[in-house]
């Protein structure tokens, strides 16, 4: 009977042996047993040859309230109410969440603003921090503009019995702003709004009440003369508040182009509420109320402009190499067109007056000032020099309808139409000639350049006026409304000569 074959043991069943016997009882095989159990929780090491290999780590549980390492190159969470620092180079998760949840704010705010800024380019300007409050001040004072002048007027002929002394003190006085208001702003442009417009208007008023005292107590005539040419310090408002614009919205032609539109705009709702306040007042009142009243608006009005530091532009210290906007290129033209303009003003009031009394001169205005609103809500083109010719070739084509209108008719309300018609360019003229002068001088002279303008449009109205004023008594009124369109055609003239020696924008 054959012995059955050997059995080998299975090496766990083996009890530890050296190498060599289990070399031996295994036939000469190498095989791996552990040497020893393994503990819970430890590492169970392999033999091999008389070797070990470390077996796959395992994970095992903390134990309870024991805190573990992290292992290398692992994160962990972090415990309840834990802090961690973030890893080099990345940020905490919870600061990318801020980040993200802040860009979503900002996002979110941007589109809100957009869609609750309103539609219309005049509330949107308005919107502007801070302008509601310059633009109150700035039109408070303005309303004196077209009051004193003709206060100074009804106090003088009331007082001495004499327009033509009136007419001579109110002509002194717009002599003398001619030569100081330039100087002015000057020192507006150098040294602040605040610091130089206060005082002057203070120095201005003062001329006001001493033009009253002198008229009051019958004083001899050169003191009128001397007391009405100290109102000249007067700071041209509608300079300083187009610089404020300038500054506010530098670089955005079409907010510039809405602001110059609302201030012009303003400036024929003064000049068109001022004559008719101070006759009132003066009529109602006594003769020196409307002197009076406007000296108190105009002081009003600069300290509530010039306390909004916020919206002034920065002063613009005077170096030795800045010249005067008279030298810079192009704004002597500009100035001979506002000269001619301001000869349209003056020649159509005189005659207007003449022909057919005051009041219809307020339809002029008015017809001026909703064209100019008009105007500021549409997009202007880009090239300023055409849109100043195509504006001056529709005043010239205008102002003939009240010369037409006197010859053909003798109809009072043909005539109002006329003149509204014909008002309906002055605004839109005087507005891109106002663009183009803040194009032409330097950021920090702004004041001074727009001064200049109001001073060459004022030379005008004067000149325009003497001129209509000659050819009413020479010729008759019918004749004396050719004086305004022929002033037109020369200012288009002008800027047609000047606009051909110019790069076409």
């Amino acid at each position: 009977m054959p012995n059955p074959p050997a059995t080998r043991p299975h090496p766990a069943a083996l009890p530890a042996l050296s190498p060599t016997a289990l070399l031996a009882v295994t036939g000469g095989q190498l095989v791996a047993a552990p040497r020893t159990a393994p503990e819970p929780g430890g590492r169970a090491a392999l033999e091999l040859g008389g070797l070990t290999a470390p077996e796959p780590r395992r994970r095992t549980a903390p134990e309870p309230g024991r805190r573990t390492a992290p292992e290398p190159g692992r994160r962990t969470a972090p415990e309840p109410g834990e802090r961690t620092a973030p890893e080099s180079g990345r940020p905490a998760a919870s600061e990318d969440v801020r980040r993200w949840a802040g860009r979503r704010e900002e996002r979110r705010a941007v589109h809100q603003a957009i869609r609750r800024a309103p539609t219309n380019p005049y509330l949107r300007l308005l919107a502007t921090p801070g302008a509601r409050a310059f633009t109150a001040g700035n039109l408070i004072a303005r309303l004196p503009m077209g009051m004193l002048g003709v206060s100074a007027i009804i106090m003088i002929a009331g007082s001495r019995g004499s327009y033509a002394l009136a007419g001579a003190v109110t002509a002194t006085g717009l002599a003398a702003t001619a030569v100081v208001a330039p100087f002015t702003a000057r020192l507006v442009d150098r040294f602040g709004q605040a610091r130089i417009a206060v005082p002057a208007t203070a120095l201005a008023v003062l001329g006001s009440l001493a033009l009253v005292l002198c008229v009051h107590y019958d004083a001899p005539a050169w003191t009128l003369f001397t007391a009405y040419a100290a109102t000249a310090t007067t700071p041209n408002t509608g300079g300083m508040s187009r610089a404020r614009w300038a500054h506010l919205h530098r670089g955005d032609q079409a907010a510039l182009h809405t602001a110059n539109s609302f201030e012009q705009a303003a400036d024929e709702l003064c000049f068109m509420l001022g004559p008719v306040v101070a006759a009132t007042l003066c009529g109602a009142l006594f003769p020196e109320a409307g002197t009076l009243v406007g000296a108190f608006l105009l002081m009003t009005g600069v300290l509530v402009f010039a306390a909004q530091r916020t919206t002034e532009p920065p002063p613009t210290p005077r170096n030795r190499t800045a010249v005067s906007p008279l030298r810079t290129p192009g704004m002597p033209a500009l100035l001979a067109v506002f000269l001619a303009t301001g000869a349209v003003f003056g020649a159509l009031e005189v005659v207007s007056i003449a022909h057919a009394g005051g009041a219809i001169l307020a339809l002029q205005a008015a017809g001026s000032c909703a064209a100019g609103l008009l105007y500021g809500s549409l997009r202007p083109a880009r090239n300023v020099h055409r849109r100043l010719l195509l504006c001056l070739t529709a005043m010239t084509a205008l102002m003939s309808l009240p010369l037409l209108a006197a010859s053909s008719t003798a109809s009072l309300p043909v005539l109002a139409l006329c003149l509204l018609l014909a008002g309906a360019a002055t605004a839109p003229t005087m507005v891109t000639g106002m663009t183009l002068v803040q194009r032409a001088t330097p950021p920090g002279q702004l004041n001074e350049g727009m001064t200049l303008s109001v001073t060459a449009l004022l030379g005008g109205v004067a000149a325009g006026a003497a001129a209509g004023g000659w050819l009413v008594e020479h010729t008759g009124t019918v004749s004396g409304y050719a004086a305004p369109m022929s002033a037109a055609a020369l200012a288009l003239t002008v800027a047609a000569a000047g606009a051909f020696r110019r790069r076409p924008e």
